[in-house]
């Protein structure tokens, strides 16, 4: 089939629709990728790209063709509105044109965000009348007032209209996380579009690199993006309450959040707190195996209570025990793969009793919650049965307008 994948990032930014991609290419499949100039998370352009630097390309065999867009710089909330609105409008204009000029059988939308990745998408499947596939990652208009801060309730009602146009248009709705049929499914009448599509666990090829050591103790780590998500002010909490115990707190990744995170733990004298920066993926196996536990959270908010992170599959794949702070279908996952402890959203007085339990359990107690979470990682995540999944979902679903 001749695929054209529709995302604002893409390789050499490190996100799923990579794996999606090249693996469609090597079954066979004509694939073309319409995405942004890569400036993710830096803020700015990768060596290489620009505005007039390789903006089409072709990686492993996939098309690649890149719309303008202004980087996000240091992602205040103005920068991202020019981010989101600048590919937007770029890609509608090269969605006219990819519609009179190519022929697809199928388009993919990997919606991380915004929500208005779906348009260009929608104005190709309408002007070639062929079925959209959208891959829902984040919920609009939720995340704008969850994460965003966003309280305008015209501005929410601008972008709810926007989200059930894009489910209205899409032959498949794609979803992460079981629970995002709640929210789908109050915007309209779209049960019988809903797939459950889960994130898969990366495959992760060994380094060589030399990370830090850890310091002896209990060590919980945290991977990943450093945002207003991820709930930090109430893990410093645990940490402060925890300071006299050998619990230590190892932070590894970037994010907005991270210099006020690390503000926080000089001002309030955390030296069981260590926030030691980004480091390739290849690393994560590195850090994995030096924690006694591997630790998430979101905020007390609903739309993060539909939501299972994808940073909980890798988890899970490590073999290493999780404790998450964290509502709703995070936790039932955990509980369901038998893989860890949860604590409720935002309860730092929870988690540091947890902690201080944890620290003196029976390694082979948490040992056996790791070997739970590998097992069930292994069932339900395997990047190749998603893929074997999106191609059976694509097969299965094509409209009578196909070019096939």
């Amino acid at each position: 089939m001749r695929i054209l994948i529709v995302t604002p990032h893409f390789y050499p930014e490190t996100f799923k629709c990579n794996d999606m991609a090249f693996e469609l290419k090597r079954r066979g499949h004509d694939v073309s990728v319409m995405t942004a100039i890569p400036d993710y998370p830096k803020g700015r352009f990768f060596d290489g790209y620009g505005i007039f630097k390789k903006r089409r390309e072709t990686i492993e065999g996939v098309k690649v063709h890149r719309s303008v867009i202004i980087p996000r710089g240091k992602a205040s909330s103005i920068r991202l509105a020019l981010n989101y609105l600048s590919y937007t409008f770029f890609a509608i204009i090269n969605a006219l044109w990819f519609g009179l000029t190519r022929k697809y059988d199928a388009i993919i939308v990997h919606e991380t965000s915004p929500v208005m990745v779906g348009i260009p998408a929608v104005i190709i499947k309408k002007m070639q009348r062929i079925p959209l596939y959208f891959w829902v990652l984040d919920l609009w208009p939720e995340s704008l007032s969850a994460a965003g801060g966003i309280k305008n309730k015209t501005i929410l009602g601008v972008f709810g209209k926007l989200t059930r146009w894009i489910y209205k248009n899409s032959n498949t709705i794609l979803i992460s996380s079981n629970g995002f049929k709640e929210s789908i499914c109050k915007k309209g009448d779209f049960a019988n579009k809903i797939e459950y599509f889960p994130n898969w666990v990366d495959k992760i090829e060994p380094s060589n690199k030399v990370v830090p050591e850890f310091p002896k103790g209990f060590n919980v780590v945290f991977t990943g993006n450093i945002g207003e998500a991820q709930d930090f002010p109430h893990l410093l909490k645990a940490a402060e309450i925890l300071k006299e115990q050998n619990i230590n707190f190892i932070i590894v990744g970037d994010g907005r959040e991270r210099p006020q995170v690390e503000k926080e733990i000089e001002e309030r004298g955390l030296s069981n707190v260590k926030c030691i920066g980004r480091y390739p993926i290849e690393t994560m196996p590195q850090f994995y195996s030096q924690a006694d536990v591997l630790f998430l959270a979101l905020k007390d908010t609903p739309i993060f209570s539909l939501t299972a992170p994808a940073k909980l599959q890798a988890y899970m794949s490590s073999g290493k025990p999780i404790v998450a702070m964290i509502n709703g279908e995070g936790a039932d996952l955990i509980k369901d793969a038998d893989c860890g402890w949860s604590v409720p959203a935002e309860d730092s007085q929870a988690l540091a009793q947890l902690l201080l339990s944890l620290s003196k359990e029976k390694p082979e107690i948490l040992n056996q919650k790791g070997t739970n979470g590998e097992i069930y990682s292994q069932k339900h995540f395997q990047f190749k049965d998603c893929i074997d999944k999106l191609e059976k979902i694509i097969s299965n679903s094509k409209s009578p307008y196909s070019h096939n």
